[in-house]
């Protein structure tokens, strides 16, 4: 721990000499973010293979090429995001400069998952430099390979006088969230969030939490069936269930279900084959902890596809529950793997009724032919983000923010958003020395004339105008 302190006691005193605020240094370590990416796309490929079995296609859509798409806009944005903004004034202020500063924070810590744990380290990291930093990293030590690859070799491309990259599991964890940040940027389960919360509450320091939750899927009876399997199941299954934003159950009607079951076995079968276990495209379980608790919510309902498991290659097909009542298991907690339960209900009503009893979700889906049932859902229910007829595609979007609300986080990133979460949006009125006059309406002795003209000229005004 001594390393440690000596480490944030650099980090900081780099950030306090203003190292990191001209916009060339956030340039140039933008810049030197997007080599890494480039310079070691094979090696990244192979870790998250190593560490999730997943395929090329996965690792480069929601991993290297998000990341380099968030470095990329960064570097085109970064000079109108650091501008000052201008800002409506008074009669009172015509005469003088208000405006809204953007400052970097100081020192932020960022806490990576194992899920995603490039993109959900390295997004983040962007929106960090971009508004100028100083950076602590902790990647999750469940994904090993990754969190190697970003000890050893992310380094050699950043100023490490202004970032460091810290080890360790929980223990290490709970040490570093002891000492002071700036800024704390978390994304995991709901549980640990608390946790986070509670030690940066300690400090006063703000946070963002980017937490999971049961994300819900309607399926509307006025669908195509085959349409929304495909889409559900690739959402589904994509890096084996694993992601914070996929569809976690579905709810639909009783005669829906029955169309839809063999629309996702026809899906299954297209996207893995006879036997998914030896799919290239078909990623594993993290370790054997999740395995097991993946295991036991297999016993939930009753198995309409899938279900078969393999301990020793951390294996679960693409499965497919139903029967499933409210209270089992499988219903209570955030799944994060290949398993999806299908409820029925009665009417769309019902369907509203389940969602708004239970936690707010990160993500939430509905599916209709029908345009006012999906702006009836947006409309009645409440979701970090919403998509209709389709899966997490809303969160390829840079110009949306990416965060959830109540169980599922605080707090927004992804383009702007990201800047935006990392900097400090500073109030600032300059006024002139000169014409002290004018200030005499403020001062003692009141009068009700007074009062009255300075009532006026506080009022703030989309026109501008001459001081009396």
């Amino acid at each position: 721990m001594d390393s440690l302190e000596a480490t944030l006691r650099q980090l900081r005193e780099a950030f306090n000499t203003g190292r990191t605020r001209p916009a060339e240094f956030r340039v140039a370590q933008l810049q030197s973010l997007g080599r890494f990416l480039r310079d070691n796309r094979q090696l990244l490929q192979d870790a998250l293979a190593e560490d999730l079995r997943k395929s090329v296609f996965e690792s480069e859509v929601s991993e290297i090429a998000i990341s380099q798409a968030e470095v990329d806009l960064a570097l085109r944005s970064l000079r109108s995001w650091m501008k000052d903004k201008r800002v409506r004034k008074n009669l009172a202020t015509q005469l003088d400069s208000a405006f809204i500063r953007k400052e970097p924070l100081g020192l932020v810590l960022i806490i990576a998952p194992w899920n995603y744990p490039l993109n959900l380290m390295l997004v983040p990291l962007v929106g960090a430099i971009a508004a100028g930093n100083c950076v602590v990293l902790k990647p999750s030590e469940a994904s090993k390979s990754i969190e190697k690859v970003l000890a050893e070799v992310l380094p050699r491309y950043l100023d490490q006088s202004c970032f460091a990259v810290v080890l360790g599991g929980p223990q290490e964890t709970g040490q570093l969230l002891e000492h002071r940040f700036d800024y704390i940027f978390f994304t995991g389960n709901p549980q640990v969030g608390k946790i986070v919360m509670a030690a940066a509450a300690k400090h006063l320091t703000p946070i963002t939490l980017e937490l999971g939750g049961k994300n819900p899927c309607y399926v509307d009876d006025n669908c195509d069936p085959q349409t929304v399997a495909n889409r559900v199941a690739w959402f589904r299954y994509f890096n084996a269930g694993q992601t914070c934003v996929a569809p976690d159950y579905i709810l639909c009607s009783q005669e829906m279900q029955e169309r839809l079951l063999p629309a996702l076995q026809s899906a299954i079968l297209r996207f893995y084959g006879d036997d998914p276990k030896t799919s290239p495209n078909l990623g594993r379980v993290i370790n054997q902890k999740h395995f097991k608790r993946l295991q036991g919510l297999l016993d939930c309902g009753r198995v309409a596809i899938g279900g078969q498991s393999d301990e020793s290659d951390l294996y679960i097909a693409p499965t497919v529950l139903v029967d499933v009542q409210e209270m089992e298991p499988v219903m209570q907690e955030e799944i994060f793997g290949p398993i999806l339960p299908l409820l029925t209900v009665r009417s769309l009503d019902e369907a509203i009724d389940f969602i708004n009893r239970r936690e707010k979700p990160l993500a939430l889906y509905a599916f209709s032919k029908r345009s006012q049932v999906v702006k009836e859902v947006l409309a009645r229910t409440s979701s970090g983000g919403f998509c209709g007829n389709d899966g997490f595609m809303h969160m390829t979007l840079s110009s949306l923010p990416f965060g959830g609300v109540g169980n599922s986080g605080m707090g927004s990133y992804h383009g702007k958003f990201s800047f935006d979460t990392f900097s400090h949006h500073r109030a600032c009125l300059l006024r002139s020395p000169r014409m002290e006059k004018i200030n005499d309406l403020r001062y003692p002795p009141y009068s009700p004339r007074n009062l009255r003209v300075l009532r006026v000229a506080m009022e703030e005004r989309c026109c501008s105008c001459t001081l009396l």
